[in-house]
């Protein structure tokens, strides 16, 4: 018999675990041994958090990032295939959505491993809940091209797909370059265009709002080094 990976949600910031994390999470969390993680020091405070009586020094941790090699990952799920559960756990948010876990995942797929997804908050899902814009239709973009002409390019289609398809179109910067970013989008779509902008979500510095290209021209919120989700969207 092969273990169970679980899909292990964090916060999105320093917020109330009880308000974002349900309870099952922290009793899946303090039985597992091994944990998949993109920052071994991220995961040990936030499993601290979960469960103050959990011996960090007994567990076993992979660390799944940038630098980690292809040939690496596979030895990630032995655990797994000698009948341990184990747990994946993303830096915020969900496992797998715009996070480097989904390759554990396909990889746990291909070996017949059951994967386990856990409640918790994603911000992408948050924001378009927040939006108002079309729901049953949208995109994760993720991060637009870093240069133009290509980032303008991009804007403009999503602009169109937004306004036109009625697909709503969700997409995001780092958060050192927000300002700028929503600088360019102010600059290349049109001032009737929907932009809903979601900041911080979960935590009580949280900032939600959609409004007219032309109204954000005029506001523009402090959104510098803070997490954020944009969506280009069409009034329902």
């Amino acid at each position: 018999m092969t273990g169970t990976l679980f899909l292990i949600p964090n916060t999105l910031g320093e917020s109330q675990l009880s308000g974002v994390i349900p309870t099952d999470v922290s009793v899946v969390a303090s039985s597992i041994k091994h944990f998949i993680a993109e920052d071994e020091r991220t995961v040990r405070r936030y499993l601290k958090k979960l469960n103050r009586e959990i011996v960090i020094d007994e567990l076993t941790f992979f660390i799944l990032n940038k630098h980690t090699r292809s040939e690496e990952i596979n030895t990630f799920i032995t655990p797994l295939l000698n009948g341990f559960n184990m747990g994946l756990v993303s830096e915020a948010g969900c496992p797998g959505i715009a996070d480097p876990g989904a390759v554990i995942v396909s990889l746990a797929h291909e070996k017949n491993i059951r994967v386990a997804p856990m409640v918790g908050p994603s911000s992408i899902l948050l924001a378009m809940m927040a939006s108002g814009f079309n729901g049953q239709n949208f995109a994760f973009n993720g991060y637009l091209p870093v240069k133009n002409p290509e980032r303008d390019k991009k804007i403009k289609e999503l602009e169109r797909k937004a306004v036109v398809e009625n697909q709503s179109q969700i997409f995001m910067e780092t958060p050192y370059r927000n300002l700028k970013f929503l600088e360019e989008i102010l600059s290349v779509c049109n001032s009737e265009t929907l932009l809903f902008i979601g900041c911080d979500l979960t935590l009580p510095t949280e900032f939600l709002r959609t409004d007219t290209v032309s109204f954000w021209r005029k506001n523009m919120p402090d959104i510098h080094n803070r997490p954020v989700i944009f969506i280009l969207g069409k009034k329902q």
